[in-house]
């Protein structure tokens, strides 16, 4: 009977699956496991890779091999992976990542088992960088024993969690429809979680979370309207699910990614259009007046006017 589930997400990681699933096989369990790899139909010779360890591995790796590429991020392929998932627990890792102690999935398992109140458990994970950028922890020394959904929810986006870090209870059966239409898979499924149960914390540095051009937060583009009408939407699905109780903070979440999206590229040249989201941004996120009357100016005003307000105003110094 498999205990746990070990889902590696993965599409275009020729580079880094070897060492993904390498980890996953160098685990010392008491119980036994499994080992799904999801490819969302890598061309870069993944796929055969991952073919290579079921042969070496029959019935322990077990390859989900998608016909075509399923989109959303990846969230997709997530989702069908799962499906197929035989554990009590999952743990899910991105197949750019690796972990890095061979108790990792014994002392997350041990966790929810000592604790049926938990519906997740996640450890501290080391961060490293593609472009040299100096590697650091993700989490701090000033860390909670676990985490409730209040301290998921805020007016800016809150993350803490490594993929590679968590272990779930496989306590969801079917995820909501809006579910799969974000980019985001982390966020919501965090925030689904805690409304079963604590989030527990083990301070080990068990993971290794890649910052690599090939990883999915790459596809987080902050300047691109489908991204960002992506996350309000996302953030709006999730207010709805939590019946509102977070709204005056989830509104002012929702607020900044209209902020943002008044420097879109694709609003660039559109002076009505970036004017009605100033509108909804001053609305939603009710900023201070410094804020505001920042936005009004550069967003609001139209620019001829706002050219001779300025001439007006400096007339008694000319």
């Amino acid at each position: 009977m498999v205990k746990v589930s070990v889902l590696i997400i993965t599409y275009n990681q020729h580079k880094f699956i070897r060492a993904a699933i390498d980890s996953a096989l160098a685990q010392r369990t008491t119980f036994p496991i499994e080992i799904l790899v999801g490819d969302d139909f890598s061309k870069d010779g993944t796929r055969e890779i991952i073919q290579e360890y079921e042969q070496k591995h029959p019935g322990l790796v077990i390859g989900v091999l998608h016909p075509h590429n399923m989109g959303k991020n990846g969230g997709i392929n997530c989702l069908e992976t799962l499906k197929l998932a035989k554990g009590e627990y999952w743990a899910l890792m991105d197949g750019d990542d690796y972990w890095t102690d061979p108790l990792k999935l014994q002392k997350q398992a041990d966790l929810l088992d000592a604790h049926p109140d938990y519906s997740t458990v996640f450890n501290n994970a080391l961060i490293t960088y593609e472009d040299g950028t100096p590697s650091h922890l993700l989490n701090g020394l000033v860390m909670k024993p676990y985490y409730e959904l209040d301290d998921l929810i805020g007016e800016d986006e809150i993350w803490f969690m490594a993929t590679s870090s968590t272990m779930f209870r496989n306590n969801i059966k079917e995820y909501p429809a809006w579910f799969s239409e974000s980019s985001s898979g982390d966020i919501p499924r965090l925030i689904l979680k805690a409304k079963l149960g604590k989030i527990g914390y083990i301070p080990d540095v068990m993971s290794v979370y890649r910052k690599n051009r090939g990883g999915a937060s790459f596809a987080d583009n902050y300047a691109d309207e489908t991204f960002l009408r992506n996350r309000i939407q996302m953030y709006s699905d999730i207010n709805k699910e939590l019946d509102y109780r977070y709204d005056h903070l989830l509104r002012r979440n929702i607020a900044r990614y209209y902020r943002m999206m008044l420097d879109a590229k694709q609003y660039k040249n559109s002076y009505f259009r970036r004017a009605q989201l100033a509108v909804k941004y001053l609305y939603l996120g009710k900023p201070g007046w410094d804020k505001a009357k920042l936005v009004i100016r550069d967003y609001i005003v139209p620019q001829p006017l706002a050219k001779l307000y300025s001439t007006i105003r400096l007339l008694p110094y000319r």
